[in-house]
């Protein structure tokens, strides 16, 4: 990361020591020399005080005080010379280095002063006063520069005294290879520190970042571990529990959006129903509508004269008519179903007579489409269930066996408790060995696999030429569905070798039931006098 809090920190950290140790060279090189020179002025006026107080009135240094004199003197390097009126010597400086000719020197410098022929440049005077000037000077003889004090004593002597600036210059110098070599240490030094101490501080945030990114990325399960006190730690804590409420908030809000897809997903298809439905309601009624009416205008023109050819023009109008009223019945009874108009009136009664019944009824048809129905129900066979729907059920599985009976021509029935068959699985909403089964197999054409879980389906066709032949609406499968989903109980339809076998299951009604079974023999019409009224009808 070329612009990391770290890598930022540190040349801010490096670029601010630099700064310091350059100032401070700086500082050194350009004013140091005249601090120095300040400071030794102080010492010089220091060692006039000190020298006017331990003179004699003879010229000489009161032993009291010498030593200090002298101690400071050495110390600073001063160089003095005390003379009398006449500019003889009295006291001076006492080194090896002072027996040279430069007490000489500092003798003519001072009696220079005293008769006039030394100038002083008012440049160069840092103090002056009635007793004594301080300057800079620059002694050509010697080629030095010196701090130099001269001036008169209050005993009447003369005096001056020097401080070679050299040695500030030498000390200014050291003290500024010094400080360089201070100064590149030093930032080496704070390069390294600064490199690893933001490290430590910069790692927490870091850490914070790469969190930050995974939340970005929907990734709820990261968490800071660092910890810490500081702000840095008490801001880990705070994305850990906004990572949790996000994850919450996040759930929440998927669980919302699917109930929403569903919801959307619920209507469009609610609306794709209702406009295949009213497409297919249309399709249907078209074909019957147009024959109504066209044998109705040939009845109106007197096409035909014939009593035979208008009896034949009125049995289509009434065959047409009479198709429609069934489709029209079948929808309401449909529609009444799928939005659970209807109540549902669950009862006890014997299955096997129903099956009877509705076989007899249907004898007429079975003779017509030359095909035979054979039977394996047993004598009785109890079940609950709303009996008129049941027989709705088995009135449209036989009609649909009747109308796709081929090949050997032959339809079976079969009914039995659960235990005792052993038919597919049940495709949904299956009871085990509480139920009964009922099967209807034809033989014939079987139906294609991709079109076994549409044909529950409003006005599916598997083959609509077909079915338009024989005066199929397509519908009566539908109104099985909805019967069993309210009943709660399995339906379905498999392919056999030699056919299609249809099936649905109920409740069986020969074990000891609660509930709805104990309810309506508390209203004293119990399930014997169901199965009873049932078998004298």
């Amino acid at each position: 990361m070329k612009s990391s809090i770290r890598r930022r920190l540190t040349i801010i950290f490096i670029a601010l020591t630099g700064l310091l140790f350059l100032a401070n060279y700086l500082i050194n090189t350009f004013f140091l020399e005249d601090f120095y020179s300040l400071r030794k002025r102080d010492v010089l006026i220091e060692a006039y005080d000190r020298l006017n107080e331990n003179v004699t009135d003879s010229g000489e240094m009161d032993r009291a005080g010498v030593h200090e004199f002298e101690d400071l003197c050495s110390a600073n390097s001063i160089s003095f010379i005390v003379t009398d009126e006449d500019y003889n010597m009295l006291i001076w400086t006492d080194t090896a280095y002072a027996q040279s000719d430069y007490l000489g020197l500092m003798l003519g410098r001072l009696n220079g002063y005293g008769i006039g022929l030394d100038t002083v440049d008012p440049d160069s005077v840092l103090e002056k006063t009635d007793a004594y000037t301080i300057q800079k000077k620059y002694d050509s003889k010697v080629s030095v520069d010196y701090l130099e004090m001269w001036g008169t004593l209050d005993k009447g002597f003369y005096f001056i005294m020097r401080i070679n600036m050299e040695s500030i210059r030498d000390s200014v110098r050291i003290a500024n290879d010094f400080i360089k070599y201070i100064c590149l240490f030093g930032v080496a030094l704070a390069s390294i520190l600064v490199w690893f101490i933001s490290g430590r501080v910069t790692k927490p945030l870091g850490e914070l970042t790469e969190l930050s990114k995974r939340m970005a990325g929907l990734d709820f399960s990261a968490k800071y571990t660092s910890g810490g006190t500081d702000e840095v730690g008490q801001l880990g804590e705070s994305f850990n529990r906004m990572s949790e409420n996000l994850e919450k908030t996040y759930s929440q809000l998927l669980t919302a959006n699917n109930e929403l897809q569903k919801d959307i997903e619920k209507k469009e298809r609610i609306d794709d129903m209702r406009k295949e439905f009213l497409s297919n309601v249309s399709h249907e009624l078209k074909t019957p509508i147009a024959l109504i009416q066209g044998y109705a205008e040939g009845l109106q023109e007197c096409v035909n004269d014939d009593e035979e050819s208008r009896a034949f023009y009125c049995e289509v109008i009434m065959d047409e008519a009479s198709k429609m009223n069934g489709l029209v019945q079948k929808l309401l009874t449909l529609n009444q179903l799928e939005f659970g108009n209807e109540q549902v009136v669950m009862e006890r009664f014997d299955l096997s007579e129903l099956i009877r019944n509705k076989i007899q009824s249907v004898a007429i048809l079975v003779q017509q489409k030359q095909a035979e129905i054979v039977s394996e129900i047993p004598a009785a066979l109890f079940a609950w269930g709303d009996e008129y729907k049941v027989e709705e059920v088995l009135t449209n599985y036989l009609s649909n066996a009747l109308n796709h009976v081929d090949g050997a021509r032959r339809i079976t029935i079969r009914a039995c408790r659960r235990a005792d068959t052993e038919a597919q699985p049940v495709e949904s909403g299956g009871n085990g060995d509480s139920v009964v089964r009922v099967t209807v197999h034809n033989t014939g054409e079987q139906i294609p696999e991709a079109d076994l879980s549409l044909i529950w389906d409003k006005f599916y066709k598997v083959d609509k030429a077909r079915t338009r032949a024989y005066g199929g609406s397509g519908v009566g499968l539908s109104i099985v569905k909805a019967i069993m989903e309210s009943f709660h109980q399995a339906y379905g339809v498999r392919n056999c070798e030699d056919g299609v076998e249809f099936w649905f299951e109920l409740k069986s009604g020969d074990q000891t039931v609660s509930g709805f079974a104990a309810e309506r023999d508390t209203k004293g019409d119990g399930a014997g006098k169901a199965a009873n009224g049932r078998e004298k009808g």
